[in-house]
């Protein structure tokens, strides 16, 4: 009985987020929301009141900011808080039994039945008296007033109506004695990161395909030349793949021809050579130095730079000599490489994440990330995670964010969800998804859904891209120039983070190899000459959709998003809004890449906080403006001319509300 806590009534349960039962942090960028809910109640009638406490433990901030919680009905609760700052937080929930609320009920009621309130009077009189003496000064002077007035006033009606009056009821709300408080029996994690978090754009290329010049090395000063033409897209991330030395063991040819030619680059995640491993550039790309001063230029421009983090080897890597033990080794003495049978891809060497060795395993891959960090990367693209040990990733992240809470890791995982959403919990701050295969209305309803309105929302940030070097899928080689911009301005307004695989994406690029979801000469084998000047209505549709997420805060978040009906199956319509109902916007999409549609699309005005009447529209990517009415309107795409609309919701008749 001794460990009991016997005069705590309050029963706290059912809160949410919490990740895995608090094993995991939920997940916020700064000033974003953080809504907290749970079930809170007690043993019989009391009034039972409740708060959120919460603080930032990286800063090493020791007292708790209390934030009340508000009573929703069949008790359940709920509150926001926003955070401020970047770090590791801390939240738990404290309830407790609000005497002087229940008194204050009482006394009204029985007051309202024409019964004797004169012992309620002296009742609530003790319980302000209890709150003046845990107080000092002019506060706990008003406190005394209150309770004389109670005690020693005239008629019981200016004395109920001075106890359950506006001023009493905030006096004590705010400084009433709370005892026997319980607390909920877990601290629950939040981790706060950056902005971009949540809101970024990035485009990819391959540097060594940067040069003017057909049939030379593209070096990282090429790379500086397309600064301002990705600036101009309006980009904000460049990822590149492995800038690192590349292994000639086995080196792939064109088209992964398992025998390259001489002259031929390879690929560039076979990774190693006798230059250096993970931590050196490949000699054709430049300097240490050059790279710097790329990544300094990208920042005059807006942009950060993303490298690729791929923990494999070639089979020149320095590693594999230094620390074979690090490798799976076979009966006949060769050593293991990367299989997925019936493929071989003998120019890379997985890591052996079972090694006796792990701890020192572990330092290395931690000192290449923080060697590239301190070359002033903070964005990583975390290359096949799904294949490297979970404990690994979970370890890594948190102690780069102890130092380093802006460092963004994207999981470049295509593989089953449970393993996806286990990468997201391990602190992966973005993740590829399945947007590249979800093409009906209903596929992008129920994957969106699941993305936005249920617990993965907590962890798992997706980051939507059309294609990648590895993924040229049907949608694009079937449907041509339409195919490609409505699959660009799904991926840049259902997810506020996308990415494109660039050149190939801008200039409609898209023959596969045979009955496979590959691009034939993929760029990973081959170094290619693109024309970077070349202007495309693919490239004029990316940069007005970066200009319109830009300026419309309903496109920087992928929480708040409804689906309208259509009465066209090839249409699928949706609309997004800013937090505070600022910042509207319907997308109705043409799927269909070859026939004009028509027909009657439903908008969501409930969702949107809208009632019934007229509005203007306008749309983004044409500037052409529209006025409709009510919720079902008409519309008309064609997909040689605009297979999509992106309308800002501009105006309403007055009387009716945006």
């Amino acid at each position: 009985m001794e460990q009991l806590e016997g005069t705590k009534r309050v029963v706290i349960e059912n809160v949410k987020p919490q990740i895995n039962c608090g094993r995991f942090p939920a997940k916020r960028v700064v000033g974003e929301e953080m809504i907290v809910t749970a079930d809170i109640f007690a043993d019989g009638h009391d009034e039972v009141k409740a708060q959120v406490i919460f603080r930032n433990t990286s800063s090493g901030q020791d007292e708790w900011t209390a934030v009340q919680m508000e009573f929703l009905g069949n008790d359940r609760w709920e509150t926001v808080f926003t955070p401020e700052e970047m770090g590791q937080y801390a939240y738990t929930i404290e309830g407790w039994i609000d005497h002087f609320y229940t008194w204050q009920k009482g006394l009204k009621k029985k007051f309202e039945a024409g019964q004797d309130v004169g012992v309620e009077l002296l009742i609530g009189a003790e319980l302000i008296e209890g709150a003046a003496g845990a107080h000092e000064g002019e506060l706990r002077d008003k406190l005394y007033s209150v309770s004389h007035e109670l005690r020693n006033g005239g008629s019981p009606i200016n004395a109920v109506a001075l106890a359950t009056g506006t001023e009493v009821s905030q006096l004590m709300a705010e400084n009433g004695v709370r005892d026997n408080i319980t607390t909920y029996e877990k601290v629950l994690k939040l981790n706060v990161e950056r902005k971009k978090a949540l809101f970024s754009s990035w485009y990819e290329f391959f540097p060594r395909s940067t040069s003017q010049l057909a049939g030379q090395h593209g070096t990282f000063k090429d790379c500086e030349r397309l600064l301002p033409r990705i600036a101009e897209m309006g980009f904000d991330t460049i990822y590149l793949p492995p800038i690192h030395p590349i292994g000639y063991a086995f080196r792939k040819g064109k088209n992964n021809n398992p025998t390259s030619q001489p002259g031929e680059p390879g690929s560039p995640w076979a990774i190693g050579a006798a230059e250096g491993g993970h931590d050196a550039i490949l000699p054709e790309l430049g300097t240490l130095e050059d790279f710097r001063h790329l990544v300094q230029q990208a920042k005059e421009h807006g942009i950060e730079i993303a490298l690729d983090f791929a923990i494999q080897c070639s089979q020149d890597h320095p590693y594999v000599k230094e620390h074979p033990q690090w490798f799976k080794w076979r009966p006949d003495g060769t050593v293991q490489y990367a299989e997925n049978p019936p493929k071989k891809y003998q120019d890379v060497l997985p890591v052996n994440f079972e090694t006796e060795d792990w701890q020192n395993l572990w330092q290395e891959l931690r000192r290449v990330l923080q060697h590239w960090i301190d070359q002033g990367v903070v964005v990583f693209r975390v290359d096949n995670p799904h294949t490297k040990a979970f404990g690994f990733w979970e370890w890594v992240i948190e102690d780069i964010h102890r130092d380093h809470p802006e460092v963004i890791f994207l999981a470049e995982a295509f593989t089953r969800p449970r393993v996806m959403e286990r990468l997201a919990k391990a602190g992966f701050t973005q993740s590829y998804t399945y947007y590249t295969w979800r093409n009906t209305p209903e596929e992008l309803k129920e994957y969106m859904e699941e993305l936005s309105q249920t617990e993965m929302r907590d962890y798992f940030r997706p980051n939507f891209w059309p294609n990648t070097p590895d993924i040229n899928p049907p949608v694009l080689q079937e449907g041509g120039e339409a195919a490609h911009i409505t699959r660009l301005v799904m991926a840049a307004t259902l997810s506020s983070n996308y990415g494109l695989y660039g050149p190939v994406y801008e200039f409609g690029i898209a023959t596969p190899v045979p009955g496979k979801e590959e691009y034939l000469d993929s760029e990973k084998y081959e170094i290619k000459h693109w024309d970077w000047g070349k202007l495309t209505k693919i490239r004029e549709v990316i940069t007005s959709i970066n200009r319109a997420r830009k300026m419309n805060t309903a496109l920087q978040t992928t929480w708040n998003i409804a689906f309208g009906n259509t009465d066209n199956p090839a249409f699928v319509c949706y609309a997004k809004w800013s937090s505070d109902f600022s910042n509207k916007v319907i997308v109705v999409v043409n799927l269909d890449p070859v026939n004009t549609q028509a027909g009657w699309v439903q908008v969501p005005l409930k969702e949107l906080n809208m009632g019934n009447g007229q509005y203007v529209v306008r749309d983004l990517l044409t500037e052409r403006s529209y006025t409709w009415t009510d919720e079902w309107n008409y519309v008309e795409l064609r997909p040689r001319e605009m297979p999509v609309h992106v309308l800002r919701i501009e105006e309403a008749n007055p009387g009716h509300t945006l």
